[in-house]
């Protein structure tokens, strides 16, 4: 069985850990900085990732700890958290989609439907936006990380954007 203690020594390798502030991505990120990882944590509540770089920076003297505030139900934002990795980073060995929600209902700030827009659609604008500094790093790695969810749920085959009221003010669903 692989455990923690089967990673490698990661100094000088650069990671981006989505959701760290709390759950599986704050232990993901933990593990990595550790093992010597420089790690970002990309997330939305920027005061909660402040106080889990702190609480990593306590147990990992090696890793450096940097935070970017990122919200996966917005493109413009997960635009401009990708533009500050990558002024700040050259290169990207690690990328951990991890950042996730479920039971929310409603539409991101792009009109997609929310569950789909950050926890798929998020994910992917962002690892493209990042392709290049992945590239840039020899044997980089995107890791996604997802649930059994897929078990219980179904698929609405609409599209995916939320429904919206048509011009005229009416109750009518536009695609």
């Amino acid at each position: 069985m692989w455990t923690e203690a089967d990673i490698p020594d990661l100094s000088g390798r650069i990671a981006v850990v989505t959701g760290a502030n709390t759950g599986l991505g704050f232990e993901t990120a933990r593990a990595l900085a550790e093992h010597g990882a420089d790690v970002v944590l990309a997330c939305r509540d920027t005061d909660r990732a402040a106080a889990a770089a702190e609480r990593i920076a306590a147990g990992a003297t090696r890793a450096r700890i940097d935070c970017v505030p990122i919200d996966l139900a917005s493109l413009g934002s997960i635009r401009t958290a990708a533009e500050l990795i990558r002024d700040r980073y050259k290169r990207l060995d690690l990328l951990i989609n991890n950042a996730g929600v479920t039971g929310l209902t409603g539409a991101t700030a792009d009109g997609f439907e929310i569950q789909f827009g950050i926890n798929h659609l998020g994910h992917f604008a962002l690892t493209g936006l990042l392709l290049d500094r992945l590239v840039a790093a020899p044997a980089a790695r995107v890791v996604t990380v997802s649930s059994i969810g897929h078990r219980v749920g179904r698929i609405d085959p609409a599209p995916p954007r939320a429904p919206h009221r048509n011009e005229e003010g009416g109750g009518g669903e536009k695609s």
